[in-house]
């Protein structure tokens, strides 16, 4: 049986703002050193808010070439084979 949609959790609830609040903002231009607590908090400058993705991840054993001594000794046999 499904879960209904109204009785999800809190995490699951919570999105991406694409509009931050005034706190927010001073917090992240004093990271920046942008803004100082002797500054005005009007006509803050804009700051850009961007939603953290988590990068795809290539698979190790893909990149890699399997180099086993069968496929080098095969590999070197094939051109005799041609020359007959």
């Amino acid at each position: 049986m499904s879960m209904d949609r109204s009785l999800k959790s809190k995490a699951t609830l919570t999105r991406h703002r694409n509009v931050l609040t005034r706190a927010e903002r001073l917090e992240i231009l004093q990271e920046d050193d942008r803004w100082s607590e002797s500054d005005s908090v009007f006509g803050l400058p804009k700051v850009a808010h961007r939603r953290s993705t988590a990068g795809h991840h290539k698979d190790k054993k893909a990149e890699e070439v399997p180099e086993t001594t069968e496929a080098v000794e095969g590999a070197e046999k094939a051109p005799e084979a041609q020359s007959d």
